[in-house]
């Protein structure tokens, strides 16, 4: 894989959050030029920030709703491979501002749709999504690639209108676009580095390192937790096999196995004990928006047409997850400890 990514241009929107600092870090190592495009960091702190992520690569600051600028942007990097991971990524916040969240998510999409149409220079798109694009049955088994798209809500939603943007640039303007396109749909990452409101690891992280128990709105629901790395490999595999053969472009669901779906309250118990000290949880009820209970993805697709695997499973998730934000407690040089995860999870 990094042989393939070494002296090429690659383009990541996102770039300045939490995948998409990892994403970068992952393709600098590769020996890829690498061109991010994005906003400022939406948090303080950011992984952007304290990994010095900038450094070894084109970052330019600019919103995914500017065409113009990201035309230009195209027209001067040239890239060809693409990675889109801008939006606004929070549930919760997408109940308090859905039109910011629409006009990213949705017209986003457009608008880099509208660039890689346009690019000669564009072979391999991969538009990153979510596991919440389906509409949600509470299955207690996994979602398919081919399952009903209608997120519940304005994030959710927003994502499911991404994925049919991409779908519809296809089918209307495929036989005129260089590129071959597929979509990710990814289950609930873990990492560390992640500093985001309403998540469930950083507000882990926040709790113990300020003395507090962790609050837990809902214990009992099921997500498909996966370490970060995993879907960035697999969005990395994605973009590699489509860019030989056109046939493999396609939508795939990227998630943990089965029995690495737990509770929100298991995967807290968890973090506790491997924290150590007095770390504790407790259940509010916040009376918040709609939630799911059941979400589990099926991704026998990526794993037959792509040989794709997860390789840590929730427990070695969790003790990476753990020792990078100790080592960030601690004052650890970070861009080291993240580059040390990356070579630990290669060498499986």
């Amino acid at each position: 894989m990094n042989d393939f990514y070494k002296d090429k241009k690659v383009l990541v929107t996102g770039h300045t959050g939490f995948k998409g600092s990892w994403l970068c870090t992952i393709l600098k190592n590769f020996g890829a030029e690498v061109i991010g495009y994005a906003i400022e960091p939406y948090t303080e702190p950011s992984l952007f920030k304290t990994a010095n992520v900038a450094d070894g690569m084109v970052s330019i600051i600019g919103d995914v709703r500017d065409l113009e600028h990201l035309k230009k942007v195209f027209e001067e990097y040239k890239p060809e491979i693409v990675f889109h991971l801008a939006a606004q990524p929070i549930v919760r916040e997408s109940y308090k501002d859905p039109v910011y969240t629409y006009s990213t998510n949705v017209m986003g999409v457009v608008n880099i749709m509208e660039c890689i149409r346009l690019s000669s220079s564009v072979k391999s798109f991969l538009n990153v999504t979510t596991d919440k694009v389906y509409k949600n049955n509470e299955w207690e088994w996994g979602y398919r690639e081919n399952d009903v798209l209608d997120g519940y809500d304005p994030y959710s939603n927003s994502k499911s209108c991404s994925e049919l943007v991409t779908a519809t640039y296809v089918r209307s303007y495929g036989s005129d676009i260089a590129a071959r396109i597929s979509t990710a749909r990814a289950g609930n990452v873990i990492g560390g580095g992640d500093f985001s409101k309403d998540r469930i690891i950083p507000d882990c992280f926040r709790a113990v390192s300020n003395g507090e128990n962790i609050i837990v709105r809902n214990p009992y629901s099921i997500r498909p937790y996966q370490h970060v790395l995993e879907p960035l490999f697999a969005y990395m595999l994605i973009a590699i096999k489509q860019y030989d053969n056109e046939e493999l472009q396609d939508c795939y669901n990227v998630g943990p196995d089965d029995e690495n779906c737990i509770t929100t309250g298991d995967i807290v118990d968890r973090f506790c004990k491997l924290w150590g000290g007095n770390a504790a949880w407790k259940t509010i009820c916040d009376e918040g928006p709609h939630e799911d209970t059941y979400l589990k993805l099926d991704c026998s697709k990526i794993k037959n047409k792509l040989k794709w695997q997860p390789r840590w499973n929730i427990n070695g998730a969790l003790e990476k997850t753990v020792e990078w934000y100790q080592g960030y407690f601690k004052g650890e040089n970070i861009k080291r400890l993240m580059e040390k995860q990356i070579n630990e999870f290669m060498v499986i």
